[in-house]
């Protein structure tokens, strides 16, 4: 099994419950968990260039059952609340594409890429057959957005929204999904809500308890 997160601090709970550990390469750690499962641990870096490049580096070097990533991200929509754990089942890479006046061209209305040239669906990076883990089940999926810049602007919120309508954002998930789809790794994307997308306000975020409430879920997903 492989498990990605952006930083230490985002998987913190759930690797100190983790068994003896070695380093096995750059950013990578390797754990004997629950149940005698072998686990590594990439710690991939912030953002979209970091987490394609590391995660394909190790899918392309090592063989996997499973990629899990854990991390946190940010909530369009009022009843997905901060400290809530959800499965994003689709991504997209909302930056990707051309400004046309006000108008926004993505990479498949610029003619740069096919709506299903693999591994795009619709334009999307869909998550069609996610592990068949319990806890997964059981959780919401949603839609997301990659971006390299979180939004925090009246406006700039507006105008996401109307163009994908999304559920949540991050600044990772998109280049997992991609890495595992191109290596043909069953995957799953699992993100704690640490704040809803507003204008920048830590003074409302609850990321101790979406780190804490993820650390839980992703102890029930090793033990499913």
């Amino acid at each position: 099994m492989l498990v990605v997160a952006a930083t230490q601090a985002e998987i913190s709970s759930f690797v100190s419950g983790l068994g003896r550990a070695s380093v096995v390469g750059p950013r990578v750690t390797s754990f004997q968990g629950v149940g005698g499962h072998h686990i590594d641990v990439l710690i991939s870096g912030v953002g979209m260039v970091a987490t394609a490049t590391w995660c394909s580096r190790v899918l392309s070097t090592n063989r996997f059952d499973v990629a899990l990533n854990f991390g946190v991200c940010g909530s369009f929509r009022p009843e997905i609340f901060p400290g809530a754990v959800v499965h994003v089942v689709s991504d997209r890479l909302a930056e990707l594409g051309a400004e046309d006046g006000d108008r926004f061209l993505t990479i498949q209305e610029l003619k740069l890429l096919g709506d299903d040239e693999f591994p795009f669906t619709s334009g999307r990076l869909v998550n069609a057959s996610p592990p068949a883990l319990g806890p997964l089940a059981s959780m919401r999926p949603v839609s997301g957005i990659t971006v390299s810049t979180v939004h925090g602007s009246d406006e700039s919120i507006a105008r996401v929204t109307q163009r994908f309508s999304p559920d949540v954002e991050s600044m990772e998930g998109a280049a997992f999904m991609y890495a595992c789809l191109v290596h043909g790794v069953p995957f799953a994307q699992v993100r704690a809500i640490s704040n809803m997308v507003e204008r920048r306000n830590r003074a409302a975020w609850k990321l101790d308890e979406a780190i804490a409430n993820l650390g839980v879920v992703a102890r029930q997903i090793l033990e499913s």
